[in-house]
């Protein structure tokens, strides 16, 4: 069976994901796992390189030395979507398929579509206050998440994560710039890929995704009202989706099956 690796984005680690990875193994009838990048989780003493190509090699040898042989199954998303994007691109006979949440590149976008300017002084906010767990996770929730219902829940233990595990500004800024030079190669990836994107996301402009199934002719599906963290706030939505295109459904429902009163707070 072809395992499930779950990617995520600059900064976060496998604990980010919440209950997201066993809902989404629960449908799929299959097994899997999360990956932490260098310097973050419980990689936090490691450098984080500089370039995703770099990235990509400690992914394949952390699976290696877990004894997990390719072809893999990826999902990722944010810079995590930037990785798998390359790992696809780099070494096809390694990747099964590839589900990208969110994420952002060259050539497909622009540097202000992949990180909106007004959010600019958002993050320099973050960045000042980066030793503050408790200032740093309500600012990075506020800018990432639209449902806000189990906020103060999730605030706290993200800062007690970054109490536990913290990244450093120097890997932060690391991170930040292998995501601004990564420029995916010309042609798509040779496996199949679905895109999900956030129509409300406040940190990279939703076209992103669009430009990007639309060079690679990939399917694509976009939530209505979630963030950047879409399986923070739709979980479910996201599973009902991976797991429809999976099972090889070429046309599917796109709208969640419940409405914006499940995201009291917003």
């Amino acid at each position: 069976m072809k395992p499930w690796v779950l990617l995520r984005g600059l900064t976060r680690e496998t604990h980010h994901w919440g209950p997201f990875p066993d809902r989404l193994f629960a449908a799929l009838g299959e097994r899997g796992g999360c990956l932490d990048l260098p310097g973050n989780g419980e990689l936090n003493g490691l450098p984080s390189p500089t370039c995703v190509t770099d990235m990509v090699v400690s992914a394949r040898q952390a699976l290696h030395a877990l004894g997990h042989r390719p072809p893999y199954r990826l999902l990722a998303m944010s810079l995590g979507g930037m990785v798998a994007t390359q790992w696809a691109q780099q070494h096809p006979q390694e990747v099964d398929r590839l589900v990208l949440i969110n994420t952002s590149m060259r050539p497909h976008s622009r540097l202000t579509q992949r990180l909106r300017p007004q959010r600019w002084p958002e993050l320099l906010a973050i960045a000042h206050r980066w030793h503050q767990p408790e200032a740093v996770e309500a600012r990075i929730h506020r800018l990432t998440c639209e449902r806000r219902d189990g906020m103060a829940d999730d605030v706290a233990r993200w800062s007690e994560r970054r109490r536990h595990a913290p990244v450093s500004a120097a890997n932060a800024l690391r991170q930040l710039w292998a995501a601004a030079r990564f420029r995916a190669a010309a042609t798509a990836p040779p496996c199949p890929v679905l895109l999900l994107s956030s129509a409300h996301d406040r940190l990279v402009n939703p076209v992103c995704t669009a430009q990007v199934a639309r060079a690679w002719q990939a399917s694509h599906r976009q939530h209505p009202w979630a963030g950047h963290d879409l399986p923070h706030d739709d979980a479910e939505w996201v599973v009902q989706q991976v797991a429809l295109w999976h099972a090889g459904h070429t046309e599917w429902p796109a709208t969640p099956p419940w409405g914006s009163e499940t995201i009291s707070g917003r």
